[in-house]
C-alpha cells in the first residue's frame, strides 16, 4: 500500500516482532462451479447476455477460523479474475450478538448485557422504526437468522417453525448433518430433512438454539419497497445490508430447467449470504437469499431470493416427508410471442391435461393469472412454482381479440 504523501523520515525502531501465529486472514471465496461431493458440478459458461442470467453456482464459502485476531483484510485480486460473467450462489446468516427485541406499539426496546468482573449491566436502547427503519428490522430479524456449517464452507438459515429452518439446498449439499449456530453463539448439530433443488431450498431441524420463528410475510412485495438483507458475505459474520425491491416475478432458468419467478434486489448480498432472509420494512421474511448475476464474482446491485411463499409451501412438503410436487398447465410456447404482444403465446396444449380439460386453446394469448399480469411464457413458467398440484387458479385468455376467463386445476408437471 503506498500514499500520496509519505510522512516524515522517523529515527529507526527496534524490529517489530512477527505476527503471531493463528493471524486471522479473511477467507477466500470459492470460484464457479465448486460442488461438494455428489454435487453435479456444471462447466463455466459463456458470458450470459444480461436478460438471462442463470441463477445457480458453486458452494458456499468456506468458513473463516474462529478464535483468531484480525490483522486487517487483505484481497485476492486472482480470485476475481477467475469468475467472469457468471451468477454466484451467496448465503447469508443473521446479525446477532446476543440480542433480543421486545416490541411494544410502534418501537422496539433492545437489551443489550454485557458482563466483567462479576457484574452484570444492562442497557436499552429504543428504535424508532419510522425513523430507523433499517436498524429496526435488524434487531427485529436477526435473532431469527442462523449460520449453517458443512464441510464444503458456510451457509445461513431462517427459524420459520419450532426447531425448523429453511435454507437453500446447494447450502446442505448432500450432507445429512450440519452444524447450526444461533446468534448468541451456541452451535448444535442440525438433522436435514430434506431438499428439492428444484427450487433450492432445503429444511433443517435443529434443537436447543435460541432462534425464534421468524414472521413471514403474506404480502407480495412490490417494486421499490425497502429490502433487508441479513448474513455474513466472505466470512463476516452478523453483516447487515440494505436496499430496495428491484424487480418481482424475474424468471430465471436454475440447473435443472426449472423456472422460479424470483425477488430481485441491489441489497448487497455476495458469497456466504446463501439461505438467508431478504426482510420488508416491517421485519417479516420476504425472501431467502439465494443467488446475485456478477460479472465479477462479486455483489453489483443484482441480487435473487427465493418467495417466501414458495419456499415455505416447499418446506412444508419436505417436512412431512413428501416429494416436492411441480404444478402445471399442460402446455407449451415460445419465450416470445409471434406477434410481439405480451403474453404468454399457447403453442400447443397436451391432451387430457389441465389446460386441455379447462378448453384453453392453441393459439390463445394468456395474459394474466389470479389476476397478476403475464408478460412472457418464462414468467407463466415461473408462476406455476408458486402453486401446487390442484390449486385452482383462473387465467385471462386473450383469444381472438376478446379477454375469456378460464378456471384451471393445476395438474403435476411431468
Amino acid at each position: 500500500m503506498t500514499w500520496d504523501n509519505q510522512p516524515p523520515v522517523l529515527p529507526p525502531r527496534p524490529p517489530t516482532p512477527p505476527t503471531p501465529a493463528g493471524t486471522w486472514e479473511p477467507p477466500v471465496p470459492p470460484t464457479w462451479g465448486s460442488g461438494g461431493p455428489g454435487v453435479p458440478v456444471p462447466p463455466a459458461p459463456p458470458v450470459p447476455p444480461v436478460s438471462t442470467p442463470a441463477p445457480w453456482g458453486g458452494a458456499p464459502t468456506p468458513p473463516p477460523e474462529r478464535g483468531a485476531t484480525p490483522s486487517g483484510p487483505r484481497r485476492s485480486n486472482s480470485f476475481l479474475r477467475v469468475v467472469v460473467a457468471t451468477v454466484v450462489v451467496v448465503g447469508l446468516f443473521g446479525l446477532g450478538f446476543g440480542i433480543r427485541s421486545l416490541v411494544d406499539g410502534n418501537t422496539t426496546t433492545i437489551i443489550r448485557s454485557s458482563a466483567g468482573s462479576g457484574q452484570v449491566t444492562t442497557t436499552a436502547v429504543t428504535i424508532d422504526p419510522g425513523s430507523e427503519p433499517i436498524a429496526y428490522v435488524a434487531a427485529t430479524v436477526s435473532p431469527s437468522v442462523v449460520q449453517i456449517e458443512t464441510t464444503n464452507g458456510v451457509g445461513s438459515g431462517v427459524a420459520y417453525d419450532t426447531d425448523l429452518f429453511i435454507t437453500n439446498a446447494h447450502v446442505v449439499g448432500t450432507a445429512s448433518t450440519v452444524t447450526v449456530r444461533d446468534s448468541e453463539g451456541t452451535a448444535v448439530k442440525g438433522q436435514v430433512l430434506g431438499a428439492d433443488t428444484g427450487t433450492d431450498i432445503a429444511v433443517i431441524r435443529a434443537i436447543g438454539l435460541a432462534a425464534p420463528a421468524a414472521k413471514l410475510a403474506t404480502a407480495k412485495p412490490n417494486v421499490g419497497q425497502i429490502a433487508v438483507a441479513v448474513g455474513s458475505p466472505y466470512g463476516l459474520e452478523q453483516t447487515v445490508t440494505s436496499g430496495i425491491v428491484s424487480a418481482v416475478n424475474r424468471p430465471l432458468p436454475n440447473q435443472r430447467s426449472f423456472v422460479i419467478n424470483m425477488i430481485q434486489t441491489d441489497a448487497p448480498i455476495n458469497p456466504g449470504n446463501s439461505g438467508g432472509a431478504l426482510a420488508n420494512r416491517n421485519g417479516e421474511i420476504m425472501g431467502i437469499n439465494s443467488s446475485i448475476y456478477s460479472e465479477t464474482g462479486e455483489n453489483t446491485g443484482i441480487g435473487f431470493a427465493i418467495p417466501i411463499s414458495t419456499a415455505k409451501r416447499v418446506a412444508d412438503q419436505l417436512v412431512a416427508g413428501k416429494t416436492v410436487a411441480r404444478a402445471g398447465l399442460g402446455l407449451s410456447g415460445p419465450s416470445s410471442t409471434p406477434s410481439g404482444s405480451a403474453g404468454a403465446y399457447v403453442q400447443s396444449v397436451t391432451g387430457g391435461g389441465a389446460a386441455d380439460k379447462a378448453g384453453i386453446e392453441s393459439g390463445d394469448l394468456i395474459v394474466a393469472i389470479d389476476g397478476v399480469p403475464v408478460r412472457s411464457f418464462d414468467e407463466l413458467r415461473g408462476m406455476a412454482s408458486g402453486y401446487s398440484p390442484g390449486d385452482k387458479v383462473v387465467v385471462e385468455v386473450n383469444r381472438d381479440g376478446k379477454i375469456l376467463e378460464v378456471e384451471v386445476t393445476l395438474g403435476t408437471l411431468n
